[in-house]
């Protein structure tokens, strides 16, 4: 029965970053810098609240689109936070997670054989989707251009088959974000065209020198962004999956339907905490910002004192150092790290072909375990700096 499964599912692969997870599980005494989750618990208040829910039994089926005070305070939280503007009756949909939030987006605007065009490296959730959609992911290359995207490179890419552009910014792997200029620019070239642009924001809170930037707030460019959201990475909820579904209402009532197929709504434990996580201002958050930061500032520092070569992230809890100067390919790096030093990282080939040469460090561990992991990896850098020398 085998040859009756979808062709397209059949094809796909699990992402590189659990494929190597996998691997990793098979090893002892490992420091494991893989895995893109905040170290930090839940807050307090936000348990509380998902508590309080159980005991008042409300644990029943919601709005399809979610608890209208979370759509509610949802919308004050984005337009606070980055001057975007949503009706929470018809234009935003609480999703299970991120991640359903892009599957719900992507099956609801693309056809066959329309194009996608993605930064590459980029998150390697976007191509399954695009891909199950018989669309086709088209990449730019931001190697050279400190991971970052630009309206020039967009418009090298558009043919008349693109459908969608997606910035995924603040960016996983690479910790890069897009500033307001380069926002603008982008939507200066995308305002006459007939693009959506799906903004993956998950991240917008872990920005550091720079503040994140909407696409969606600049008015030429609302009624054809998709925005997406949620609270796993800056409130560390990332079992609640809650996600955010952001768009304009004509757009907006046609995913709810995708969504509504999907998964009929989110947990109503999790909206009732994610409610809490939203109407209060606690400063756990900012704290736990703060911590990401001093932690991006040691690995990075470390990093450089033994000679990587890597760019500063400005968002996010990853970095993405080069290791093209060892003459491995990421794959075989990262095994030898986790076989030779117990060290597990992701090899950058999960993150599309332009991930090739790099591994992506996640720093959201504890600073402890960032030392342990960085004190032997860099007595494995040492190693192979050696072994490369006497082979030359």
């Amino acid at each position: 029965m085998e040859h009756l499964i979808h062709q397209r599912v059949k094809d796909m692969q699990i992402t590189g970053i659990r494929r190597f997870s996998d691997v990793v599980a098979q090893h002892q005494d490992v420091v494991s810098l893989t895995i893109g989750e905040p170290d930090f618990p839940t807050p307090d208040y936000i348990k509380q609240a998902g508590e309080l829910a159980i005991r008042q039994n409300k644990t029943g089926y919601t709005h399809i689109a979610g608890l209208l005070e979370l759509r509610e305070a949802a919308g004050h939280f984005l337009q606070q936070q980055y001057g975007l503007t949503y009706d929470p009756i018809s234009e935003i949909i609480i999703t299970n997670g991120a991640t359903e939030a892009i599957a719900a987006a992507m099956r609801t605007i693309l056809d066959e054989g329309s194009e996608v065009i993605l930064p590459g490296p980029v998150y390697p959730g976007y191509e399954p989707v695009i891909s199950l959609c018989g669309a086709v992911p088209v990449y730019i290359d931001t190697r050279d251009t400190d991971f970052l995207v630009t309206a020039e490179m967009i418009q090298a890419k558009i043919t008349d088959k693109t459908r969608c552009i997606v910035l995924a910014y603040p960016s996983n792997p690479t910790g890069s974000v897009l500033d307001e200029q380069c926002v603008r620019e982008i939507a200066e070239l995308l305002s006459d065209k007939d693009i959506f642009v799906l903004s993956d924001e998950i991240y917008s809170e872990l920005t550091y020198e720079k503040n994140h930037f909407s696409i969606g707030s600049i008015p030429c460019m609302r009624n054809k962004t998709i925005t997406i959201n949620g609270l796993s990475k800056s409130h560390a909820m990332t079992g609640w999956r809650i996600g955010l579904l952001c768009g304009p209402a004509y757009l907006a009532k046609e995913m709810l339907k995708v969504h509504q197929y999907n998964v009929i709504c989110p947990s109503a434990v999790s909206q009732f905490a994610a409610l809490a996580a939203l109407q209060t201002d606690h400063d756990c958050t900012e704290s736990m910002k703060a911590a990401y930061r001093e932690r991006r500032d040691y690995v990075y520092d470390r990093l450089i004192a033994m000679g990587m070569d890597v760019a500063k992230p400005a968002g996010t809890f990853y970095m993405f150092p080069s290791i093209r100067k060892f003459q491995l390919p990421s794959q075989e790096f990262a095994l030898q790290l986790l076989e030779q030093a117990k060290v597990a990282v992701v090899p950058g080939d999960a993150f599309s072909e332009m991930g090739e040469g790099y591994i992506r460090i996640s720093y959201s561990y504890s600073m402890e375990k960032l030392e342990a992991a960085l004190n032997r990896m860099e007595t494995f850098l040492q190693l192979l700096a050696e072994r490369l020398k006497e082979s030359s």
